[in-house]
């Protein structure tokens, strides 16, 4: 015969209590829910990531927007040393090019013309394009052979190149570099259109004259233009320093 159960002594646990398998199952995983930490969700991350730029941004604005008031406060001087031209204190001075062969130089040129020219002033343009001599006088006066354009002269002191003119022209100091030249000549020039060169009158363009002199005959280079047949008009031009 199977023995009598015997009777427990210990008292049963009033808090605990199980209706079926599901509850026990329930309790482990809560238990285990509270040991580990939650991860922050990725809309977490994506608030904090977006507060972060907003602050980064706002600091990057505050820093522009000082810079801009210094420099509208400090008065623009040019690069040291001074260097300059002698004889051009009366009018502007601009060595650039026609060329479109790089497209970044040729529009800076293009640009800083159309600033200049919106003055009306006195203005030397100095083609390197037409002339090769301009880029020899330009290194002879810079002191530099590598050289970008365009670069600027007013009333003989060196200016700069496109940055510096465009910088000048936005915070309103170009004009008082500009202010007492004279005035530009109303219409286009009638000897040479507006392209302030003509042909040779000894060459007829070609850079090439017969000659008969001495024991040499035959063609020469012509000494009277340059290597495109072309001088300056004499109209309109002022003649190279």
């Amino acid at each position: 015969m199977w023995h009598p159960w015997a009777k427990s002594t210990a008292s049963p646990n009033k808090n605990f209590s199980c209706s079926s398998f599901k509850d026990i199952q329930h309790l482990c995983k809560d238990e285990t829910e509270a040991q580990i930490p939650k991860k922050s969700s990725i809309f977490h991350r994506v608030r904090i990531a977006t507060a972060v730029l907003r602050s980064w941004s706002a600091q990057a604005a505050q820093q522009e927007e000082s810079y801009e008031a210094s420099a509208l406060e400090e008065p623009f001087t040019p690069s040291e040393p001074l260097i300059s031209i002698p004889g051009a204190e009366t009018r502007i001075v601009v060595y650039l090019t026609s060329l479109r062969v790089v497209r970044s130089t040729f529009e800076d040129c293009r640009a800083v013309r159309s600033i200049l020219r919106g003055f009306r002033v006195s203005m030397d343009e100095r083609d390197l394009a037409m002339d090769s001599r301009f880029l020899e006088e330009l290194q002879g006066i810079l002191g530099q052979t590598k050289l970008t354009l365009p670069r600027v002269f007013i009333r003989g002191r060196y200016i700069g190149g496109a940055e510096e003119i465009k910088h000048l022209n936005e915070i309103g100091e170009l004009k008082q570099f500009i202010e007492g030249l004279p005035a530009a000549e109303a219409g286009v020039c009638d000897m040479c259109g507006g392209y302030r060169f003509i042909l040779c009158h000894e060459c007829n363009g070609s850079h090439k004259c017969y000659s008969e002199k001495d024991e040499t005959v035959g063609f020469r280079s012509c000494t009277g233009c340059n290597e495109n047949g072309l001088v300056r008009c004499p109209s309109c031009s002022s003649m190279p320093v």
